[in-house]
């Protein structure tokens, strides 16, 4: 037969009252069957637990005592089971291993954990998207590539100075990425790139091609080493500032870079410290008679020498300085104007880098920055600077990015040193359902020109909205509108409108 075991909700007293009452029972019983009592010996385990079965033996013998006085142990008999109760001599006052062990384990402890009134099954983790997840990509070695292609649809409007162009173009984008999958170090490649081609209409078209390289290289003592390398392509924006006026085709732009730097953990000190090369390179520009102009005098080089140093206050939070020379240097001496265009420049910031994890992390920084020229002609250009690069995710499924750049522009015209451009950028990602993500980009650039300059200050504005529609893994639906605006003081206004459907292959 089973015990007592819905021990957990008696109290006390009611627990205290159920040993005397049994304590009673027993009494009784020794009372009306002393012969038995006499010619049945009781075994301590017996007596340590009512459940045990009749027939165990002593655990050890010399706990018995000896004598006329011994508690006798139970023998198997007819009316032996498992609700025989153990049977102690008359006038025997119980040991202390005795007493209490009438009740069983669960009863001497009152306070035992009760079953819960319904078990719950662990909560179990979202089953995953297939249309979210990433692709495993194509094993080539140690690496693995993730290429994906865009084929999109595309019209696009332009209003400049009273004209007024449209056109319906086809764009292909590419996007792949390689990476190692080395046990140290690592190589990153990332390729980006755009082709269109016009079906209808008039507007010039805007190829677009960049690839860069990143060897980290993890070495002793808390010390990593990155060399870079790229290549860019892309025709000159007729909205540029430097661009050639009424040209039918812009300069075709070559970029060629390379650097490589260097950062250690000095305890609760980081530093770092880097060098770059950029090459660039312009092919002629046509213009609307056919003719063509040679913009060779633009070609030119430039050096950057930098170095930081941070504190660490926490893993989320360091303050920094920032330190930066630079040179650039042309290939021509003289530009076709006659100017000497080749110069210095120098730049310090201060500012602190954040990590707080998905939630929020970049860096603010602010600081001062001055590019000289080596003819006297052309006035200095310096500006107060203003950066940062922050990544913010207020909810699950939404991410808003935020960047402010400050830079100085060199300017080809003649007679015109360059501008400072004060450019604000935002995004805002959020996925609306487990197959739908929607975008939102805007920006505003400021384009602040010297106040002896012959050329106005003007102001960009662009913003565009966008749809992905995850069809599967492998496959997604886009849809793009943008608008931008650059307005101008004493000159005429631009606008460009652009929407676009298209398919992408993600593999």
């Amino acid at each position: 037969m089973g015990h007592w075991k819905d021990t957990s909700s008696l109290t006390p007293l009611r627990a205290a009252g159920f040993a005397v009452s049994i304590a009673l029972t027993v009494g009784a019983v020794f009372a009306s069957q002393p012969a038995v009592a006499q010619s049945m010996p009781v075994s301590n385990s017996a007596i340590r637990s009512s459940n045990a079965p009749v027939t165990a033996a002593a655990e050890d013998e010399s706990d018995i005592p000896e004598g006329p006085t011994a508690i006798p142990t139970i023998t198997e008999s007819p009316t032996s089971g498992a609700n025989a109760a153990p049977i102690a001599a008359g006038d025997q006052k119980p040991s202390d291993e005795t007493t209490g062990a009438i009740l069983d384990e669960d009863m001497i402890r009152l306070n035992t954990r009760e079953a819960p009134l319904d078990e719950r099954l662990p909560s179990r983790k979202p089953e995953p998207n297939p249309a979210t997840e990433e692709t495993p990509g194509i094993h080539i070695g140690t690496f693995v590539l993730r290429p994906t292609v865009t084929q999109s649809i595309n019209t696009e409007t332009q209003k400049d100075a009273g004209t007024k162009q449209t056109r319906a173009f086809l764009e292909t984008d590419m996007h792949a990425t390689l990476t190692s999958d080395w046990a140290l170090h690592q190589l990153l490649v990332t390729t980006d790139g755009a082709w269109q081609k016009n079906v209808s209409g008039e507007g010039e078209e805007q190829p677009d091609f960049r690839i860069n390289g990143d060897l980290r290289l993890d070495l002793p003592q808390d010390t990593t080493a990155h060399i870079i390398g790229g290549y860019h392509f892309y025709r000159e924006d007729t909205d540029d500032p430097n661009a050639l006026q009424n040209a039918d085709k812009q300069s075709d732009v070559q970029e060629f870079s390379t650097g490589a730097s260097i950062e250690r953990d000095f305890g609760i000190l980081r530093g770092s410290t880097g060098i770059d090369l950029v090459r660039t390179i312009y092919s002629d520009a046509t213009l609307a008679d056919g003719t063509t102009v040679s913009l060779s005098d633009r070609n030119e080089t430039n050096g950057t020498i930098r170095g930081r140093i941070g504190y660490e206050l926490s893993p989320a939070l360091i303050p920094f300085v920032e330190a930066n020379v630079g040179k650039t240097v042309y290939d021509q001496s003289v530009d076709s104007a006659g100017f000497r265009r080749s110069g210095d420049s120098y730049g310090a910031k201060v500012g602190v880098e954040l990590d707080m994890g998905e939630k929020l992390r970049g860096e603010v920084g602010i600081g001062y920055e001055t590019a000289t020229f080596d003819d006297d002609r052309l006035s200095d250009i310096d500006t107060a600077v203003v950066d940062a690069q922050l990544l913010w995710s207020p909810l699950r499924g939404t991410d808003i990015n935020i960047g402010l750049l400050t830079s100085i522009n060199p300017s080809t015209t003649a007679g015109e040193s360059g501008y400072v451009s004060h450019a604000l950028t935002t995004g805002v990602t959020h996925q609306l359902r487990d197959n739908l993500t929607g975008t939102v980009l805007g920006g505003i650039t400021y384009r602040d020109y010297p106040s002896d300059s012959p050329t106005s200050d003007e102001t960009v504005y662009t913003t565009s909205a966008g749809l992905t529609w995850n069809i599967n893994r492998y496959l997604d639906l886009t849809s793009t509108i943008g608008y931008e605006l650059t307005s101008r003081k004493t000159s005429s206004d631009s606008e460009q409108w652009r929407a676009g459907v298209g398919l992408k292959l993600k593999r």
